[in-house]
């Protein structure tokens, strides 16, 4: 969503990279434009292509929450702690685009929008990682174990499923992948999933509101579903899919959530 507004900000420093995006994006006569031109005929091609998958253009109005799940999947043109002071002080902030100063922005504060969905955002290069052991069954301590496995190589964990003799987990760190799997194979039968991509929707999802998971399940229905993590927040649902499968996904998604479909 933020995309074309951040590659209009960046356009003066990327020397002729823009020409090759808007090459890419199929625009015609690029190697007769001059820099401005390409600069931004790569821009245009960009947010038509955001346009025509149905992502939201903007968001009325955002709370602090909200931005952790955005942030995490790799929307941070603000961090959540370049507002804490902001939300202790209860000061609202609105997001505006340098190219379009008489546009509205994005508002964010605390006042929360009960009933609403607010984004759909997506993280790609995401691995999945899964064990599957019998000793896990009515055992404590299984799960620390397979946690510290992770600290131990700093590597930070996504999102998590488990069940009663399993536990999935998904990284963007695969620096020490191999080092991890093997360890995990002390406990358990390891299986590792690649090129995986978390689609993330969210808004105000408390779980007294009805039909929120349903509709965001029902969009994902033709599309094959490697975890779902919903109920450790009241802001988000997140789907691990195949980063094949994201454009298909996202449009779904949009289609369902914001144009009614």
């Amino acid at each position: 969503m933020m995309l074309p507004i951040v590659m209009e900000y960046n356009a003066d420093c990327t020397g002729e990279k823009y020409r090759e995006i808007a090459r890419a994006m199929g625009v015609k006569g690029v190697d007769d434009m001059s820099v401005e031109e390409y600069r931004k005929a790569a821009v245009d091609a960009v947010q038509k292509l955001s346009i025509d998958v149905g992502i939201p253009t903007k968001l009325e109005a955002l709370k602090e929450e909200d931005l952790d799940f955005l942030a995490e999947s790799a929307h941070k043109i603000l961090h959540p702690t370049c507002v804490q002071p902001a939300k202790y002080a209860n000061i609202p902030v609105r997001l505006l685009n340098t190219m379009e100063p008489s546009a509205p922005g994005t508002l964010i504060s605390n006042e929360t929008e009960k009933g609403k969905i607010k984004a759909v955002a997506a993280k790609d290069n995401i691995t999945a990682i899964k064990i599957k052991s019998s000793r896990m069954l009515l055992a404590h301590g299984f799960l620390r174990k397979v946690f510290e496995i992770f600290e131990s190589y700093q590597t930070p964990i996504d999102m998590v499923c488990t069940s009663e003799v399993g536990v999935s987990m998904s990284i963007d760190n695969t620096k020490h992948l191999n080092e991890i799997v093997n360890d995990l194979k002390k406990y358990g039968t390891v299986t590792v999933d690649h090129d995986m991509c978390i689609v993330c929707v969210v808004g105000d999802l408390e779980w007294e509101n009805i039909g929120f998971e349903a509709k965001a399940i029902q969009a994902m229905r033709n599309i094959p579903v490697r975890m779902i993590s919903f109920g450790g927040s009241n802001y988000n649902i997140s789907f691990l899919i195949r980063e094949s499968d994201k454009k298909t996904a996202l449009q779904s998604l949009s289609d369902v959530l914001f144009n009614n479909k």
